[in-house]
């Protein structure tokens, strides 16, 4: 295991099998630039961490900008390492996103990835820009009222060559999109569904079930968009059946951050997951 054993992570959190399986990839030669997250409590306080590679910790809004100046400094000493920057949505798509679409602007070869547990975990469960509509938060406690702000569409804008969407249930999916971003010079993004226990309310032995009906019920696509090439995953290519996707209801009834969703916001979320697959067809067309 390249994460040793002994973090802080809570019951059921998924990011340390999540870190775990990125660096099984990317390998010893490896630096992570950890922002301000969940990840930098997991990671270890001042008696130590269990990471096998280095670890920059950063401020939330700079983990780009330093992946960027670490990747042009290890160039020029002669020495060959992929740089991670592994962030949580509130660092990817609010607090951190003028560096990120600067890196991904400049096409800056680093990989960037995001575990999305769609809030601000580390410091109370807050709204994030990437909460999903009608979930509940400590900043929404009637249920967020904006749509998820689509970041790797954002990304993939820039002309980036590479793009993935990916979840923790499908890990060997996961990885595969890690070892062929590694393999790519320039900017990748990946953008991983993380479920979390305390924030989404759901008991901690279901985080794996959670994040398998997100894809099983279209809330979660996943894809590739590689040198502006869209296409969906085999596991989501075969979804694009209205018929074969699960109503929306299997993956919002399992946490309590929906509950107090009416049947009209519902079916408004329903209505949502249908016209994007509408749109993602048209898209891999």
């Amino acid at each position: 295991m390249m994460l040793m054993r002994g973090n802080a992570a809570c019951p059921g959190c998924p990011i340390p099998r999540e870190l775990d399986a990125l660096l099984e990839v990317t390998g010893e030669k490896t630096v992570l630039v950890v922002p301000a997250s969940c990840s930098t409590v997991i990671m270890g306080d001042s008696r130590g961490m269990p990471s096998r590679v280095p670890v920059v910790h950063s401020a939330f809004a700079a983990s780009p900008a330093i992946a960027s100046g670490l990747k042009s400094a290890l160039e020029a000493r002669g020495e060959k390492a992929t740089v991670v920057v592994w962030a949580g949505d509130g660092g990817t798509g609010d607090i951190g996103f003028a560096s990120l679409s600067g890196a991904a602007e400049r096409n800056e070869d680093i990989l960037y990835v995001c575990y999305d547990n769609e809030a601000y975990m580390n410091t109370g469960i807050q709204r994030s820009g990437l909460t999903p509509f009608g979930a509940w938060t400590t900043t929404t406690p009637s249920g967020k009222r904006e749509w998820k702000k689509p970041v790797p569409q954002l990304i993939a804008e820039h002309g980036v060559p590479y793009v993935a969407t990916a979840s923790i249930a499908y890990i060997f999916d996961y990885q595969a999109k890690v070892r062929k971003a590694k393999d790519i010079v320039g900017f990748r993004y990946i953008h991983l569904l993380s479920p979390c226990p305390p924030g989404w309310r759901h008991d901690s032995s279901l985080t794996v079930d959670v994040a398998k009906l997100a894809v099983e019920t279209g809330i979660w696509p996943l894809y590739e968009i590689e040198r502006g090439k869209f296409r969906l995953t085999s596991i989501s290519k075969t979804l694009t059946d209205k018929k074969k996707r699960k109503p929306v209801t299997e993956y919002l009834k399992l946490q309590g951050r929906f509950a107090n969703l009416t049947q009209e916001q519902i079916k408004e979320i329903q209505d949502e997951v249908d016209r994007m697959w509408e749109e993602l067809v048209k898209a891999e067309n």
